[in-house]
């Protein structure tokens, strides 16, 4: 299967966003599941390509696989990224493409373009219990920066790591 990363289209922002959302959902990464105010914020991938890179994964027929949100360290959706550092956020692949590399090719995708912009390195936080998305950051060199794990809310802690680039 050929897999294209780009920039999202206005077109496509409604599915991307849905397929975020429903991720998140049927991964069980909500507290609150279907009555999450978080969900709000992960179909809203409008804000996100105004306010961030918003980049999807697509196959040969176009079929929207998966999608990721990049941002700068000084842009609105940074939540852990320090002076000079990426990040990445509500990085999630389609359940019937889940195998196939599509989120190697995400987070690739995002560690060229922070390295493009110049940036010393790239964060993300992850829920604890994301045992395969783990794998996948340790094997692509991110390394675990539990100095740097914080809370969002009350109860809940973010792991996060780092690469330095």
């Amino acid at each position: 299967m050929d897999i294209t990363i780009r920039t999202a289209r206005p077109e496509e922002y409604a599915e991307a966003g849905e397929l975020v959302a429903r991720a998140y959902l049927d991964d069980g990464l909500l507290d609150f599941g279907a009555l999450d105010p978080y969900l709000a914020t992960l179909r809203d991938a409008a804000t996100r390509a105004e306010q961030a890179e918003l980049l999807v994964a697509v196959d040969e027929s176009g079929a929207l696989l998966g999608t990721v949100t990049f941002t700068r360290p000084d842009g609105p959706y940074a939540e852990r990224a320090r002076e000079g550092e990426g990040e990445f956020r509500m990085l999630a692949v389609r359940e019937a493409a889940r195998g196939r590399g599509v989120g190697e090719y995400l987070v690739t995708a995002c560690v060229e373009r922070a390295r493009e912009l110049g940036l010393r390195g790239l964060v993300l936080s992850t829920q604890h219990m994301m045992h395969a998305a783990h794998r996948l950051y340790e094997r692509l060199g991110f390394v675990r920066t539990p100095e740097r794990d914080w809370q969002p809310l009350e109860g809940i802690t973010l792991w996060t790591y780092a690469l330095r680039l």
